[in-house]
Parts: C-alpha cells; sequence; structure tokens
C-alpha cells in the first residue's frame, strides 16, 4: 500500500485491531463480570477511534473538526455514514460508562454494544477497509 503515511489509514489499523477485539469479545454468549467489564473497555477504545477515524477521513477531505460530535454529524451529512442518532447515542453512552460502572447499567449497556452499537461499528469497518483496499 502507497499510501500508508496517510492518517486516516493508519488511524484505520488502529481501529482495525480494537474491532476485531471487540468483535471477539461478543462471542462470548454469556460473559462474566469481568469479560463485559473487557467487552464495555473495548467499545469504549474502539468507539474512540472510530470518531478519531471520521474526523482524520475528513480532515483529509478539506473539512475542519473539533469534536466527536462534529465528527458524527460531518460524516453523517456526507453520507460516509448513516443512522447519525445510534452514532450520538454511541456517543453519549461511551461518555457515560467511562465514569461510572454499575452491574445493572453494565448489563444494560451489554445489550447496546451488542444489538446496536456494534452494527454501526461493523458498518464503518466494512466501508473504510474497502477504502483502504482500494488506497
Amino acid at each position: 500500500m502507497e499510501n500508508q503515511d496517510i492518517r486516516w489509514v493508519q488511524r484505520f489499523q488502529n481501529f482495525e485491531k480494537a474491532f476485531l477485539l471487540l468483535q471477539e469479545t461478543l462471542q462470548i454468549e454469556s460473559p462474566s463480570v469481568v469479560e463485559r467489564a473487557g467487552m464495555m473497555q473495548f467499545f469504549e477504545m474502539t468507539f474512540e477511534l472510530a470518531w478519531k477515524l471520521l474526523k482524520d477521513y475528513e480532515e483529509e477531505e478539506g473539512f475542519t473538526v473539533n469534536s466527536p460530535r462534529d465528527a458524527i454529524k460531518q460524516a453523517f451529512q456526507a453520507n460516509t455514514i448513516t443512522s447519525g442518532h445510534t452514532w450520538l447515542d454511541a456517543l453519549s453512552d461511551r461518555n457515560f460508562t467511562t465514569h461510572t460502572y454499575h452491574e445493572k447499567t453494565a448489563v444494560e449497556m451489554e445489550e447496546k454494544i451488542r444489538n446496536k452499537y456494534f452494527l454501526i461499528l461493523e458498518k464503518l469497518y466494512v466501508d473504510f477497509k474497502n477504502r483502504v483496499d482500494k488506497e
């Protein structure tokens, strides 16, 4: 790949590693407390890299991005992502889970990760994997 020095391509490589770890944790059908905490940590890491990937890509396209919310809104407007509201919900939940841990909240968050947030991250992964392969 000739363009490995492009920032978003480098960011994608880190995102891919985190995404694959999150995907692996989701294979655990009935996670223990520790496994669930690991799943949440991998979600937080993957989501952080996802919005930064969007930011780097948008900046390569000439946009100025100042926050995760800006990156998500700009990506939605440019049709880089779909489900803008789900992305904003994930941002809100990611911000909440990084500052607290309660078992009931963790179980609810596991359900959201499995049934809602993983789907948007997986779509981003597939879309950007295709973009990287074309570079």
